[in-house]
């Protein structure tokens, strides 16, 4: 039985995928139990001469894809979220200092993530006013960042957005629209400042 099925035999039974769900995850902490980090080298895809510093907190439990490409690196202080959706970091690619990436997300070969940025596939429901906003469940829109991009510190990458190759965001920027290749955004919201080709 391979990773697909096993995940379609679980959206298929609601009371096992929640009893799975409670084995795998901390329902306080929403991170994967002790246990599962344990097990992470075993089902983390790393490739070779990644790194992933000491203090990154890696809340990828294995029902989720995890890869990190080739001599890239996850600095310290970043989380790593694949609970909702794979995170798929490519080829000599760095997530700075207290990075927060939250998939499913797709990031590029080449990419250099400044500090302090938050990548984020993930929204809150929040439309039904009859019921807390924490019971309302989530909602996921994949990001993808593709190759040779800057991010600038403290930048923020919204569900739904594609960042198009060799693009720059500027520190700070909120990015909720994709950008087209070769271009660099700023502002808040990110709107096109300059064309680079």
């Amino acid at each position: 039985m391979n990773a697909d099925s096993i995940r379609a035999n679980l959206k298929n039974s609601p009371r096992l995928k929640k009893f799975v769900d409670f084995l795998v995850m901390n329902q306080t902490e929403t991170r994967p139990r002790w246990y599962i980090r344990l097990l992470a080298p075993l089902y983390q895809h790393r490739g070779k001469g990644s790194v992933i510093h000491s203090s990154v907190r890696m809340d990828t439990p294995p029902y989720r894809l995890f890869s990190l490409g080739r001599k890239s690196v996850i600095e310290s202080f970043s989380c790593i979220n694949n609970a909702v959706g794979d995170v798929i970091i490519g080829d000599y690619t760095r997530v700075g200092l207290h990075n927060t990436i939250i998939g499913p997300v797709r990031i590029g070969n080449n990419v250099n993530l400044a500090q302090g940025i938050t990548v984020t596939a993930l929204n809150h429901n929040f439309d039904d006013t009859t019921k807390r906003i924490d019971q309302q469940g989530v909602s996921t829109k994949a990001v993808t960042i593709n190759d040779d991009v800057w991010i600038g510190a403290n930048a923020v990458v919204l569900p739904g957005v594609t960042i198009g190759t060799h693009s720059v965001v500027a520190a700070g920027a909120v990015v909720s629209k994709d950008v087209p290749p070769y271009t660099i955004v700023a502002g808040v919201p990110a709107k096109v400042i300059k064309q680079l080709q």
